[in-house]
């Protein structure tokens, strides 16, 4: 399963403080069924808690999802501040995930590479460095001064 944000969600989810561990989280639900709603179309919505509080008062989140394959944080909002979403709304993220879930690995490493996504990880960037730096990469071979 590969989990990516989209950079409008990246700017939200960082204002919100939302972690990539609380969005792995959400997929890892999704995953097993737990689906707060099916929109149809590879769209789902699924209810993430605020920082030190409950879902019922914290935010809806919008993914593209392929069970086993990819999901994509599109977009995200207070409960508080917005109901639901449109029914246009719903039908322009169904046309995005017909495009989404097709791409090829290749596509997607394109949008990666110029930030249109992100993956999302549970390791946190400062750390994933520190464990390259100190990451056996297996038997080096022999160099002139080695017995």
């Amino acid at each position: 399963m590969r989990i990516f944000k989209n950079s409008w969600f990246i700017r939200f989810s960082r204002q919100e403080k939302i972690s990539d561990h609380t969005l792995i989280e959400a997929i890892n639900n999704a995953e097993k069924g737990l689906i707060d709603a099916d929109l149809g179309g590879g769209i789902i919505k699924q209810r993430i808690a605020r920082p030190g509080q409950g879902k019922s008062g914290g935010y809806r989140t919008i993914i593209i999802f392929k069970r086993g394959e990819r999901a994509f944080f599109v977009y995200g909002f207070a409960k508080s501040k917005r109901e639901n979403l449109g029914k246009h709304e719903v039908d322009v993220y169904k046309k995005a995930a017909k495009e989404l879930l097709v791409l090829s690995d290749d596509q997607l490493d394109r949008l990666l590479q110029t930030g249109a996504l992100v993956i999302v990880s549970a390791i946190p960037p400062h750390e994933a460095c520190l464990l390259l730096e100190h990451r056996d990469f297996g038997p080096r071979d022999p160099g002139p001064n080695d017995d």
